[in-house]
């Protein structure tokens, strides 16, 4: 018993740390360079792919042994594509501000390497605890990259966070955090420290 729990928790925990989708395996580079000048793009974007992998997961596992091997993928994007669009259509219904400040990344979720992935990998293989679990996991650490990403370019590029000013008029702007440079300056330097992080406590 005590092992089936250790392996549902770590089905959950590696995605938030070692396995980080952003800061270890650098899936879904697009929306993660894209859309993180703003700290309320970065949670739109990160509940939508919780949204939209954990449904996946849900349902391809579901389904895991009904799908023919040679039409696995295809049948994967056509689950992935139907979540998408609803979690398309309701920003546009009820947010159209942040539905046309997101652009294409919403709709792109459906190539997204972290979600195809995670079904190849994961949901096609396992039951439905385990892969909830692991879209959770994965997921929820996207999210974790998404929102340190903005939160950085954010305060040092506007001096506010969430719209709130928390910097005050005495801070010179970094312009160029909003920009795109900034989010690959950002990109670096915070796997950069996770990278010194993960090496300390291994040594540790």
């Amino acid at each position: 018993m005590a092992s089936k729990e250790n392996s549902y928790f770590s089905d959950f925990i590696k995605g938030l740390w070692k396995e980080n989708p952003v800061l270890v395996q650098f899936l879904g580079m697009c929306p993660t360079l894209a859309v993180t000048n703003a700290v309320v793009n970065a949670i739109a974007m990160s509940a939508a792919v919780i949204f939209v992998l954990v449904a996946s997961a849900i349902i391809i596992s579901l389904i895991r042994k009904f799908i023919p091997a040679q039409v696995r993928i295809a049948s994967f994007i056509v689950v992935i594509a139907t979540f998408v669009t609803m979690a398309d259509r309701y920003l546009a219904a009820f947010y159209p501000e942040l539905s046309k400040a997101l652009g294409p990344f919403i709709p792109l979720i459906v190539v997204n390497c972290i979600i195809l992935g995670r079904m190849e990998a994961f949901a096609s293989k396992n039951n439905v605890g385990r892969s909830i679990l692991d879209a959770l996991g994965m997921s929820f650490g996207f999210a974790i990259g998404l929102l340190l990403m903005s939160t950085f370019r954010e305060i040092l590029g506007n001096g506010t966070w969430l719209g709130y000013e928390v910097l005050g008029n005495w801070w010179d702007k970094w312009m160029v955090m909003i920009l795109p440079p900034g989010a690959f300056l950002t990109l670096g330097t915070i796997v950069g420290v996770s990278k010194f992080l993960q090496t300390k406590f291994k040594k540790a």
